[in-house]
């Protein structure tokens, strides 16, 4: 009986994360996880006792993993790391784990502000976002404060980019860049980024 709790559980989060992933937050209702999970509305309020807290659920389920590999790979780096290290600790984890249908949900998040800021930043990015904007203030110390903080939110947009374009990248570039190679991914855009965060101070 326990075994079959745990299932209805995890059938119903991981239908709720590809229907969030596709549609949004808004666009989603109970009804629709629950004629796709194949379980009733009682099931839903037994586990998560609201939308909101099955919202918070998919989120946490898939965030915090990546965040707590982040903070690792950024420990790892040791006390100074280099930019491409850091950058590579913040990008690398997204792209370790298996793009379907995490990688829709999380582009759907990052590319909606409002969502972003209550849902995934103040509850799950916090101590993320604070552990790695000392690091970068100290590999850039040649950088104003705003300067890094615009070049960290550009890095936020363009892995944001990436997570949301991803099943349309095959058919847009006729097949030469192929978003399946997430290794070829992660490089390509760490690459991308660290040269960004070198680039002399702006205006």
């Amino acid at each position: 009986m326990i075994e079959a709790k745990v299932d209805t559980k995890t059938r119903i989060l991981d239908v709720a994360e590809k229907l969030f992933g596709e549609f949004g937050f808004d666009a989603t209702s109970l009804r629709d996880i629950t004629a796709e999970a194949h379980v009733n509305l009682a099931a839903v309020n037994y586990h998560f006792q609201s939308k909101e807290s099955l919202i918070d659920a998919v989120i946490g389920r898939r965030f915090e993993p990546i965040n707590q590999r982040r903070l690792e790979m950024l420990a790892a780096a040791g006390p100074n790391p280099t930019v491409e290290q850091i950058v590579e600790a913040f990008i690398g984890p997204v792209f370790e784990r298996d793009p379907s249908p995490i990688l829709p949900l999380m582009g759907r998040i990052l590319s909606t502000p409002d969502q972003f800021i209550t849902r995934v930043f103040k509850k799950h990015l916090v101590e993320v976002a604070q552990k790695f904007t000392a690091a970068f203030a100290k590999a850039l110390p040649q950088l104003s404060e705003a300067e890094r903080m615009w070049r960290v939110h550009f890095m936020g947009g363009a892995m944001a980019h990436v997570l949301s374009w991803s099943h349309l990248l095959w058919e847009l570039t006729g097949g030469v860049c192929d978003p399946a190679d997430r290794k070829g991914v992660k490089v390509r855009l760490v690459r991308f980024l660290a040269a960004g965060f070198h680039a002399g101070q702006g205006n």
